[in-house]
């Protein structure tokens, strides 16, 4: 099966028009060096946890160098999120809100990783899916499968809610 058609989500749509809008159309124009530097974001590796800073006009996305590549390239579009969408210190503002920001981090990275008008052109029904996605767009198994997942799930639902 094709990839059929699905509702998208505000964000999942925002990702993918600000990709293309970037020219970023395959899987290979995802390079994390190449999205900070459009930023002006330092990018570095550390062996710490991953986070953003921010210090006047200085923006620094560090990455735990003690994770695997695959993982590392999934914390910078977690840290990417909180840069471009996000405002405001996390440990000055309250839990809920804390909270909030994480689910959409979390949210944008599975859009970023596999956005929508890439992952469109692969067949459903493919039973290496999965792997397919990791191994193209360089990410866990973990996360695309929770993207099939999250894809399924929606499918599922709408069609649901459509029929009654």
């Amino acid at each position: 099966m094709k990839f059929p058609l699905y509702p998208t989500t505000y964000l999942e749509d925002w990702v993918s028009e600000w990709y293309i809008r970037n020219g970023w159309t395959n899987p290979k124009d995802l390079k994390a060096t190449r999205i900070a530097r459009k930023y002006r974001i330092h990018l570095i590796r550390k062996d710490m946890p991953s986070r953003y800073d921010r210090f006047g006009n200085y923006r620094a996305i560090i990455i735990d160098g003690r994770c695997s590549k695959e993982e590392q390239r999934e914390q910078f579009y977690h840290e990417l999120c909180h840069a471009i969408r996000h405002t405001g210190r996390q440990s000055m503002m309250p839990q809920a809100f804390r909270e909030l920001q994480e689910r959409d981090a979390r949210h944008f990275t599975l859009y970023a990783a596999l956005p929508h008008h890439m992952i469109k052109e692969y067949d459903l029904s493919d039973k290496d899916i999965i792997s397919r996605w990791a191994n193209d767009f360089r990410v866990t198994e973990k996360l695309c499968n929770e993207r099939y997942e999250q894809i399924w799930r929606r499918l599922h639902t709408t069609f649901i809610t459509e029929k009654y």
